[in-house]
C-alpha cells in the first residue's frame, strides 16, 4: 500500500500525553512541493510523485488511481516516458525480426524522416498535436504520400510496443485528431509492346535479357539479377524462383525472394528461347555471396546475368548507367515512379489478365503474399466483362420473340435445349 507523505510537518508523541501525537514542523516547512505520494512499483522499486501545498486530495485521488493500476496490470511508470524517442526506436529496431535489407530500409526511414522531428523528444512527452506537427513537417518537405504513409506507420507501430511495454500510456497515433498519411492511389498503366521493344533496342546487348525475364515471366530486379541457369527447368517449362540479390549494410547478398515466398513461374518457349541465345554469348559466371547477411554462410551460384567485370549487378549503378540511359537513347522521356524496372512486371500481369488468367494464378506467378493485393493492383486492367454477359445471357434468349413469352421459352421455363445452353455459359 501507498502514503502520503506531508514534507512539511511530522507526527510527534505529545509531551503532556504519550499517548497521543502532535504536529510539528519540520526543516522544510514552506519550502518546495508539500506532499509526496509513495507506491512501490510492480518490479518492488519505489516511487513517488509530489502535489504542492493545498492539494492533498489531488494527491490522493492520485495514489488510488496507481493503486488500481497496479491492480489491474495497467500501471505505467511515471519516469519511463523520460526515455527519448530516438533511443527507444533504436530498441525496437534491433528487437525486430527484419532481414538485412528491411532493417536497413527502416533505419534510413527513421533517419530521414522521423528522428529530426520526434527523435529528441521523450517518448512520454509525444502529444497528438507533436505527431499533427510531424506531418505537416513531412507535407513540408514535399514527401511522396506513399513514403509518408509508411513512416507513419514505423511511428505508429513504436509506440505500440511503447505501449505494450508500459514506457507510454497510449498510442498519439490512434486518436481521431489525427489523420494518418494515406498513399496517394495511383493506377498501373502498362507499357505499350511498342514502348517495350524501344528500350530493348537501346538496353546495352548484355542487358536485353532483362525485358524477357521481367516482362516475360514477371521477375523483379534482385530475381533477375539472382536467376541461375541450374534455376531453368526445361522439362516442365518453368523458371524456379528461389533468391534475389539484394544489399544489406552496402554489401550485396543472395536471399530468398520478397517475404520469402519461393515460386515457379511458367516460362514461354520464345522466352527459353531467349535465354539460351543470351547464354551462348554471355556464359552464366559463379559469383560467392553471403547468405541473407553479410557475415551469412557463403553461397555459390551460376549467375545469368552479370556485369562487364563479371560481378553481380549493382543496382544503383544499374538503374541509373543503364536503365535510365536506355530511356535517353530510345528518346522517351522516363516517368518517375512509374518507368522503373518494376515496369516490366506490370506488363506481363496485363498480358496475362487480358489473355483471361486468373488473379490467384497471376498472384502466385508474381510471387504476391496475398492474392487480394493483386485485385487491388490490377483490377482495372481485367477484361470488362459486358460482352460476354451480352454473349451469355444471348445463349438463352437467342431467338426472337424470347423476352415476350413466345418461340423456345414457353411458360417462362427454358426448353431443355436452351437450359443446356444456360448450364454451358
Amino acid at each position: 500500500m501507498g502514503h502520503i507523505q506531508d514534507r512539511w510537518y511530522r507526527e510527534v508523541p505529545d509531551e503532556l500525553d504519550p499517548k497521543k501525537k502532535k504536529r510539528v514542523k519540520t526543516a522544510l516547512h514552506g519550502v518546495g512541493l508539500r506532499y509526496k505520494a509513495r507506491w512501490t512499483d510492480a518490479d518492488s522499486r519505489e516511487r513517488s510523485k509530489m502535489f504542492p501545498d493545498r492539494q492533498l486530495r489531488q494527491a490522493r485521488e492520485y495514489l488510488a488511481e496507481v493503486e488500481n493500476q497496479l491492480r489491474t496490470g495497467e500501471y505505467v511508470d511515471p519516469n519511463a516516458g523520460r526515455v527519448l524517442f530516438r533511443s527507444y526506436a533504436q530498441e525496437w529496431l534491433k528487437s525486430r525480426n527484419y532481414d538485412g535489407s528491411t532493417r536497413n530500409a527502416v533505419e534510413r526511414r527513421l533517419r530521414q524522416m522521423i528522428y529530426p522531428y520526434l527523435g529528441d523528444r521523450p517518448i512520454g512527452a509525444i502529444l497528438p498535436t507533436h505527431i499533427r506537427g510531424w506531418i505537416g513537417w513531412m507535407q513540408g518537405r514535399k514527401l511522396a504520400s506513399g513514403t509518408q504513409s509508411v513512416a507513419f506507420v514505423h511511428v505508429s507501430t513504436i509506440f505500440n510496443a511503447a505501449v505494450d511495454d508500459k514506457i507510454v500510456k497510449r498510442n498519439p497515433c490512434k486518436v481521431k485528431s489525427v489523420t494518418p498519411p494515406r498513399p496517394e492511389a495511383r493506377k498501373v498503366v502498362p507499357w505499350s509492346v511498342s514502348k517495350l521493344c524501344a528500350i530493348k533496342l537501346a538496353l546495352p546487348k548484355r542487358y536485353k535479357i532483362v525485358i524477357p525475364l521481367g516482362a516475360g515471366c514477371g521477375l523483379r530486379q534482385g530475381e533477375v539479377f539472382g536467376l541461375s541457369d541450374v534455376d531453368i527447368d526445361r522439362e516442365e517449362k518453368v523458371l524456379h524462383i528461389v533468391r534475389q540479390v539484394r544489399w544489406v549494410d552496402g554489401v550485396p547478398v543472395f536471399a530468398p525472394p520478397k517475404g520469402g515466398k519461393t515460386r515457379d513461374v511458367p516460362m514461354s518457349p520464345s522466352v527459353l528461347r531467349e535465354l539460351d541465345a543470351y547464354m551462348e554469348h554471355f556464359p552464366p559466371t559463379e559469383i560467392t555471396l553471403p547468405w541473407k547477411e553479410p557475415d551469412g554462410e557463403p553461397e555459390a551460384v551460376r549467375l545469368i546475368l552479370v556485369n562487364a567485370h563479371g560481378s553481380v549487378v549493382i543496382r544503383n549503378v544499374f538503374n541509373q548507367f543503364t536503365w535510365d540511359e536506355a530511356f535517353k537513347r530510345a528518346g522517351i522521356k522516363k516517368i518517375p515512379r512509374r518507368d522503373g524496372m518494376h515496369a516490366l512486371r506490370h506488363f506481363y500481369a496485363s498480358v496475362l489478365l487480358d489473355a483471361g488468367e486468373s488473379i490467384k494464378a497471376l498472384s502466385e506467378w508474381l510471387g504476391h503474399a496475398d492474392p487480394a493485393f493483386t485485385m487491388r493492383v490490377y483490377t482495372h486492367l481485367m477484361p470488362a466483362s459486358a460482352e460476354r454477359a451480352r454473349k451469355a445471357i444471348d445463349r438463352v434468349f437467342r431467338r426472337d420473340g424470347a423476352a415476350t413469352g413466345t418461340g423456345d421459352m414457353q411458360d417462362g421455363h427454358a426448353t431443355a435445349d436452351e437450359s443446356d445452353g444456360l448450364e454451358t455459359a
